[in-house]
């Protein structure tokens, strides 16, 4: 038996490829909900820093604007972190 891949081995099937798909649409599914939590915290932060009512808690409203962008680069980062590791695997593969 050679150390070459057989050209059936190759070739990904159908359930491989649908694999990749779903594997691809969590990871995007997973942004969203980064993207999302950015959005409330964000809106929370700058609710709190506009708002009189609020004056009190002008350190917390600041706070929460800053662990949103942190969220956010969380999220962009794990997105792509995730997509390469998924394209390197499915070269892999295709190799």
């Amino acid at each position: 038996m050679s150390n070459d891949k057989t050209e059936k081995e190759k070739v990904l099937i159908t359930r491989d490829w649908l694999a990749i798909e779903r594997t691809k649409l969590a990871n995007e599914r997973t942004f969203l909900a980064y993207f999302r939590t950015f959005l409330v915290i964000l809106g929370t932060g700058v609710t709190i820093l506009k708002l009189e009512f609020f004056s009190d808690l002008k350190s917390y409203g600041i706070i929460l604007i800053v662990a949103s962008v942190i969220i956010l680069l969380v999220g962009v980062f794990r997105l792509f972190r995730v997509k390469n590791s998924i394209r390197r695997h499915y070269n892999y593969i295709k190799n």
